[in-house]
């Protein structure tokens, strides 16, 4: 008996690892959060209301309000906008310049392939997160400065993956069929080796986005990421670690904002690792 639509559906779903739909449905949660900030709340994350100030949370503000009268809440899922921005645009930089790096380096070989590997051993031979603040602090505090430092740093861990894919592909019998049919290397690259070569990369980038997340909130924390009075889940934490002791809710629920995002990404890479491994 021929399955409805539905039930395919359904079986489909049955068939998906639970973490991959319970990081999903999380993730999706703040991402809903971000696009309807506006209908969640009636206050202006930004706006100072010093009568309201160190509000502990209750029916006006649920959350509570930090030292100058901003609604926590607000401002959590405001800055949820910030640090989705940072969890996705932090890896597409990075992914595009490791992957073309690797693809490069993997297929040519030679000195082409030693070049491109002298050059991340010097960046790798750095302290990963002093590399990042110190080419934030030349660049300047901000979005702008974190996505450039991510992009020139975080590369290397892509360009390994697809590096190391390649040197096996690259002897496959179809890329050598499509060498004798004559198809320049750029198209070999591009559509025989890469859509192999990047499923390790698909992985891997949603364990980054974490990551990513962790790093642009311990930048904001440090003064160096997304700057005042801008909701950043980081710089929430850092505003209200000196009032740990007497409005606790200044620096925790932005804390806890953080490790459930990152929970929901680490469980969607979880749940894609178990997929791409199990097959259809």
């Amino acid at each position: 008996m021929a399955l409805s639509s539905r039930e395919r559906r359904l079986a489909s779903l049955r068939r998906l690892p639970p973490t991959l739909l319970i990081g999903g449905a999380l993730t999706a949660i703040w991402v809903a959060f971000a696009i309807f900030a506006p209908f969640l709340t009636d206050y202006d994350p930004i706006k100072v209301d010093v009568i309201q100030a160190l509000k502990p949370p209750g029916p006006d503000h649920w959350l509570g309000s930090d030292a100058i009268g901003r609604d926590i809440f607000a401002r959590i899922v405001y800055g949820a906008r910030y640090d989705l921005a940072m969890a996705f645009f932090g890896v597409v930089g990075p992914i595009i310049l490791g992957t073309a790096i690797g693809l490069a380096g993997g297929y040519f070989g030679g000195r082409i392939d030693s070049i491109l590997m002298r050059i991340l051993e010097v960046t790798v031979s750095f302290p990963y997160f002093v590399l990042v603040i110190a080419i934030v602090a030349v660049i300047g505090p901000g979005l702008k400065g974190y996505f450039i430092s991510l992009t020139l740093v975080n590369w290397v861990s892509y360009t390994r993956l697809v590096r190391s894919q390649v040197l096996v592909l690259r002897s496959a019998d179809f890329v050598l069929a499509a060498r004798g049919m004559g198809f320049g290397h750029l198209r070999i690259m591009l559509f025989h080796i890469l859509p192999n070569a990047i499923i390790p990369s698909v992985v891997f980038v949603m364990t980054d986005a974490v990551l990513a997340i962790v790093l642009g909130s311990s930048l904001g924390f440090l003064g160096l990421g997304v700057q005042p009075p801008t909701p950043e889940w980081g710089a929430m934490i850092a505003e209200g670690q000196t009032y740990l002791t007497s409005a606790w809710w200044i620096a925790i629920f932005p804390g806890i904002a953080v490790c459930s995002l990152a929970l929901g990404l680490s469980l969607v890479a979880d749940g894609l690792a178990r997929l791409l491994n199990t097959g259809p």
